[in-house]
Parts: structure tokens; sequence; C-alpha cells
């Protein structure tokens, strides 16, 4: 179907429906004058308590239930296109993806460190951003908090905080089923069932889906083994469920419990640039090894091994409430375990160079254990909650990367090539080795190290707002944090380094023999590590009433991202670093706002100025080679942001907001990172807005026509850790679109479709291994149109 084709059935449908329900969208105009039509009093948990959202103190953006479902958003990466101000993006990996608010995110490709970003899914903790990818099932809401949110959602938030809220068991029975096709082979379905299990004490709800979909990308295999010609499908199966108990009128229980497998190829990056070693790869492979003249929006990629993701996920969480009449009592007891099996073309070409093959030598896996204990209450005009976390986690990390049977040659070609011989010498390395041709570098030989990582954290937090007059309110709030990380590592090369021990043997100094991974100095290397932390975290809050619908607020809150370790291979002159720790980052961030209702309660709108200053920022970069943590002295983000809800009138809700926010790094040069003194972070816009409309009226017959678009900007940004110019996303539109036909609360047909407009966009580039002058980059997805069918009784 073409472009013009699909646009045109999309909007064929939307102006089909609008045009039945033009009669009584303007009754409804006319009506509207004659009495106020009130925003809906939504409500959210972004002070771990119940309260409305304009009566919150703090800058945020909640999307509603409604809201998601006719969005499309299924995991955390789709909530961008709602939230002005957040960026979602993944690397060479889906396990591997990051958050960003306001400009300031954690890079996830070192799992030995934290995201910056927190996200907590029914009060349950994920530590990192690719943990907590994955269908989200049946959400009441989800509120994205900016900012530091230290002192109540724990550690590791220093930039803000997603919390995803699910729904709970009910108590009138319930049952849905969806089914979904689509473009690029969509299709999919869910199965939902909700309802009593014991009269008005237990209650259930279960959720199962199922989702498949062809690669996004055509893959140009070379001489293989790699045998699929596809990459970035999607392939996994969700099942969640949850126990309500009422025990008593005072003490409730709820048990949640989640498992999903994903079985995927990704990723494969496509050619923006290809620089002077196409020659050199071309003489390996049939197909040219990468793209000769880059068309990187035909996705065409070059690959000749597995690009294989396999992930398990599961977890349980038991949460208690008791009502003990002088306060409340919350609890939250969680397991869970997390294991990511990859493997990876390290050279993204069709070129044999190096790998991560597919047995399991390149994984992660998580195991962690969280308990928290809160008790709140209020007393005259005291409002207070105190509580106790603690966590543990354990991380096995298994690397490795792989020699090619191609891999040899072509650094021999690299090492001596010349204006006479441009293509250089195949077996140049057997001469500073002395090795036979074929023996320096041996194909699938090469670095296989192992991490384990155990980190341990308690944490005490009260925080206590004090009503002064009927208009004044001061809030305090500090928590205390012991956190202790202990690492051990093991390296070892598989063929003893044999090159670079060959070469330093013949008084051969060679830095490209001796890179990391073919270093002998790490044969056999062991090396433990410790790192501790405590500290005090904290915020100062004054909320004043204004009026009767107006509430000003000025905040100071310190936040801080712990210290860690780099579970990589680091070397400096080829030694092996001594101490693989970085320590830890804090943030102090200033914000004044106001929220307030207005249009006789039919529109919300909140406002904030923001300026955070973080020291020792963690940067996660890649240095060519591996991937380290650079800790830059520091980061300044200042702006504004603005964010709406509107219900003119009956049938319409519109919901969007305005980011403006200069993210930059302070003056001090970064060594080995020209580039970022005083400029702009990565994947920091200085513009972004979003903004999201539903219209829903009765159309005759029993049916209702709902149409829903969705739209998010985003100015210029670069999406490289070193700002290489060559790696920046012009500012660009999304826009994604459903029209929906129903019948009561019986059945709903809908027409949807994501990135309407085909936008090309990059999600990241990054600089080629050992290709002089080539850019690849992973890409946004492309436009999808498809149609959903949802029965309800």
């Amino acid at each position: 179907m073409t472009f013009s084709v699909r646009v045109a059935c999309l909007a064929s449908a939307s102006l089909a429906v609008l045009g039945l329900a033009a009669p009584a969208l303007a009754a409804e105009i006319e009506r509207a004058a004659d009495g106020p039509i009130q925003v809906s009093e939504i409500v959210v948990t972004a002070q771990r308590k119940e309260q409305p959202l304009a009566a919150a103190p703090l800058s945020l953006t909640v999307a509603t239930q409604s809201l998601l479902n006719d969005a499309g958003v299924r995991d955390i990466k789709d909530l961008q296109i709602l939230t002005p101000g957040l960026v979602v993006a993944s690397t060479s990996n889906q396990t591997f993806t990051t958050a960003r608010i306001r400009g300031v995110g954690t890079v996830g490709d070192n799992p030995g460190l934290e995201s910056s970003v927190g996200v907590m899914i029914d009060g349950v903790y994920r530590p990192r951003n690719g943990a907590a990818l994955g269908d989200l099932g049946e959400v009441e809401r989800i509120e994205v908090l900016k900012g530091p949110q230290s002192t109540l959602f724990g550690k590791n938030t220093s930039a803000g905080v997603i919390n995803v809220v699910t729904a709970v068991p009910s108590f009138a029975p319930r049952m849905a089923g969806e089914a979904t096709v689509g473009e690029h082979g969509t299709r999919g379905g869910s199965v939902s069932l909700t309802g009593p299990i014991l009269d008005e004490v237990l209650a259930g709800r279960l959720y199962v889906a199922a989702r498949r979909r062809d690669g996004l990308y055509q893959v140009r295999t070379g001489d293989g083994p790699r045998a699929a010609d596809d990459d970035q499908n999607e392939d996994y199966d969700t099942v969640r469920g949850q126990l309500l108990w009422r025990a008593t009128p005072r003490l409730t229980a709820r048990l949640t419990a989640d498992w999903t497998a994903r079985d995927e190829r990704c990723c494969v990056g496509v050619q923006l640039i290809t620089g002077s070693t196409a020659t050199l790869l071309a003489t390996f492979t049939p197909d040219g090894g990468v793209a000769a003249s880059p068309r990187p929006w035909d996705r065409v990629a070059w690959s000749n091994r597995d690009t294989n993701t396999r992930i398990r996920d599961r977890g349980a969480a038991l949460h208690l409430t008791a009502d003990l009449g002088w306060a409340t009592l919350e609890t939250t007891s969680a397991v869970r375990d997390w294991r990511g099996v990859i493997s990876q073309d390290w050279d993204f070409t069709s070129a044999d160079l190096a790998y991560r093959p597919d047995d399991g030598s390149w994984s992660n896996r998580f195991r962690t254990l969280t308990q928290e204990v809160r008790l709140s209450g209020e007393r005259g005009r005291l409002d207070w909650s105190t509580g106790l976390f603690l966590a543990d986690e354990k991380l096995t990390r298994r690397d490795s990367l792989f020699y090619g049977a191609d891999y040899e040659a072509y650094v021999g070609r690299l090492l001596s090539r010349s204006t006479a011989n441009p293509l250089g010498d195949p077996a140049y390395v057997s001469t500073l080795t002395g090795l036979p041709v074929g023996q320096s570098f041996i194909a699938g030989q090469g670095q296989l190290d192992r991490y384990w990582q155990t980190a341990r954290s308690a944490a005490l937090f009260a925080q206590a707002a004090y009503a002064v007059t009927d208009r004044l309110t001061l809030t305090a709030g500090l928590r205390r944090t012991h956190e202790t990380k202990d690492m051990d590592a093991a390296y070892a090369n598989t063929d003893g380094g044999r090159a670079c021990a060959a070469a330093l043997g013949r008084g051969v100094t060679n830095a490209t023999l001796c890179l990391p991974w073919s270093n002998p100095a790490f044969n056999g290397l062991k090396s433990s590590d410790t790192v501790k932390d405590q500290a005090w975290t904290g915020l100062a809050r004054a909320e004043f009433r204004a009026g009767e619908a107006t509430r000003l607020y000025a905040s100071w809150s310190r936040g801080r991202k712990n210290g860690g370790f780099n579970l990589d291979r680091g070397q400096t002159n080829m030694v092996p670093d001594v101490s693989r720790s970085f320590p830890a980052e804090t943030a102090d961030a200033w914000e004044v706002g106001v929220k307030s209702i207005l249009l006789d309660r039919r529109l919300l709108v909140s406002a904030a100025a923001f300026r955070q200053t973080y020291d020792d920022f963690q940067l996660n970069t890649f240095l060519g080679t591996t991937f380290l943590v650079r800790s830059v002295p520091e980061v300044r983000a200042k702006g504004v942001e603005a964010d709406f809800m509107l219900t003119p009138f009956e049938g319409l809700s519109l919901q969007g907001g305005l980011t403006y926010a200069q993210t930059e790094y302070g003056d001090d040069p970064v060594p080995g990172l020209p580039l970022l003194a005083g400029r702009r972070l990565a994947f920091a816009p200085l513009w972004s807005g979003s903004l999201a409309g539903t219209y829903e009226r009765p159309v005759g017959a029993g049916l209702t026509g709902r149409v829903t678009l969705a739209a998010k900007y985003s100015s210029e940004y670069n999406t490289g850790s070193d700002l290489d110019p060559g790696k920046s996303q012009p500012g660009h539109w999304l826009v994604d679109g459903r029209v929906a036909l129903a019948r009561d609360e019986a059945w709903s047909l809908e027409l949807w479709g994501r990135n309407l407009f085909d936008q090309d966009y990059r999600q990241v580039a990054f600089g080629a291994p050992f290709q002089s002058g080539t850019l690849g980059a992973f890409l946004g997805a492309p436009r999808t149109v498809g149609v959903t069918l949802r029965v309800m009784r």
C-alpha cells in the first residue's frame, strides 16, 4: 500500500467519523456556553500518596488509561510521544535502552551503570531502563516526574521518575480481547480477565499477550554464517496476574506476578557515511561489506553474524496496606529475575571481522530483592510520611569478543596500506608477530570475561508537610542512603593474546595489535573492588494557594546516583587500569511553578521554571573499543516547561505541553572528548512539545466514533556521546493516529497509524568500529498502519 493510499484511508475514516458527528458537535459547542464542564479530577501518586494532579506541587506529565490505549502506548519507549522533554532511545540492542528527561539520562550500554531516570512499576524499582522495556499490560496511568525525586522514590533518580500504575483487580466481572494486524507483518493480540473469586473478599486479574512483527531491515549477509536476512523483528509473549485480597475492612493485600519472553533479532545498523575503508572491506565479501553509496532510509544493512536477543523477565511482588487508625502502613516486597542473552556482529559489516557469538557468552543477568515499608498519616496541620527501603541486587555479566575469519587480514591491510599500495598487505600482521599467516588472530578465539557485582542498599526517609496557614504549606524531606557494591572480575584471552605477545616479544610495539580484547596483560587477570556510598538527599518546598484554583510552589531538591564499576576492559598505554570504579553523581535542582484551573474548570494549566546542576556527571561513552564511564565535573540544565489539559466540551479532550531545556556541559575540558566543553548534551533538544487530542461522539445506530491524534516535536539534537557533528538528528515531528468505531462496551474496530508521515529519524548514530570515517545509525521505526478489533463483555 502506497503512502498516499495509507494516509487517504486514515484521513477518510477520520472525516467520516467527524462528518457523522458534525450535528452533535455543533450542538455541543452551542451548549458549552450554558454551563461549565469540569476538568476531570485526575489522581496521581507523585508524592507516594493519592492526590489530585492540580494539587501536586511539582512538574509532571500524566497519561491516563484512555489516552494510553488510544495512543497505542505499550511500553516506556512509546510513552515519549505524549511527554515533552522525554527522549527514549535504544542502541545496539533493545536491552540497551535509555530514557532522558530535560536532556539528562544515562547511556545504557554499561550494565554496571544504573539509570538516572528511575522506572517504578507498581512501586517496584527497576534499576535499568532496558529491564523495564516490555508490554506493561493494562495500565491505569503513567506519571513522568521531572527533576530529582530521591527523597520518596529512592536511589538513582537524579533526573526523574517514570511511575507506572497498573490496573488493580476489580470485583465487577469483565473480559476483554484484542486482535491486531498491520504492515511489516504486525500481528498479535491479548486477552484479559478480571472479577471476583470470593464474594467481596478476593478478586483477580489476568492479562496474556503475544506480539509478532517481521524485521524492519533487510540484511546482506555476505558469506554468512548468518541465515536470517531481516532484522529488528518483534517476537514476545507476556503474562501478568494479580490477586486482591480484602482481608478485613482495614487490611488489604495485593499479589502481582509477571513473566515475559522475547526471542528477537536486534540490532543491525545502516551506514550514514561510508569512509575510506570500504575498498578494503570489499576484498573480503561478495556484496561489498558496506553500502558503497549510503541510502540509510532504504533500511538495508550489512551483517554476516547473528543479532539474536533472548530475554526472560519474571518477578512477583506483595503489597500490603493496613489502616492503623492513627496512620497507614504500606509495605512492598518484591523479587525479580531478568536475563538477556544476546549476540552481535561487532563490526557492522558483512565481512567476518569480529563478533559476539550466540552461545550465552555475551549476557547480563539481574536478580533483585527489594523491601519498602512506609508509614504515613495526618495530624492537624501536619501531613507526614516515613519509611525504610532495602535492596539487594546480584548482577552477573558475561562479555566476549571473538575474531572472525577476516580479522587478521583486514588488520594487516589497515596497518600497511599506503599511497603506493592502497589495499595494503593482508599478510602484514605476520611480519610483525613472526607467526605464520592466519595464526596471529585465529578465528573463533578472543576475549572471554566474567563479572560479578553485588549491591546492597539501605535507606531511611521521612517527609513532612505543615500547613502554616490555610494558604501556605511548607514541606521538608530527608533520605539517608547507605550502599555497598562489591565487584569481582575474571578476564581471559582464549588464545593467550598471542598476536600482541608475539609482537612485544620481538620488540614491536603496536597499539592495534594490543587493543583491550587482544592484550595478554588481561590473560588470567582477576580483580576485586568495593565502593561504599553514604549520603543525604532531600528537599525543601513552599506552596501557596493564591486563589481557589491557583497554586504556586518553589522547591529545592538534591538527588544522587551512586557510584559503581565499569564492567568492561579498560587500559592506559596497554596497561590494565587498576581501578574500574567511578564516583557518585549528585544533582541540585531549583524549581518554581504554578498550577491553575481555568475556564470554569475546563482547563488545567501547569508551568515551571527549573535549574539543575550535576556534579561528577556519569557519562558512559564508547571510546572506539570499549564502553567506559567518564565523570564530567559539571552539567547544567535550565529552562521552562508548561503542560495543559483541556475539555472544552463533552467528547473532546486535549492534552499537551512544551519544554525548553538548555542542558549543557560545564566549561572544563573533558580528556579524550574535546567537543563537550560548554556544549549541549546528546539527546537534549532545546525545544520539545507534544499535543494529543481525542474526540468521541455518538454517530447513530448505537455506535460511537472516536478519533485520536498524538504528535511530538523535537528540535535538533546530537545522538552521539562524543557530540560528533555527523551524529546530529535534525528537528522532526512524529505523528500517530487512531480512528475507532465502537458499540457501547461490546466491541470496537480501530484503524491506527504510527509515524503517519513516515518521518525518517535516527535513534542513535555511531562511529563504526575499525572503519575510518564511517558513521552508522540505528533508525527509528517507519510508518506502520494497522487494524485492531477489541471485544468486551
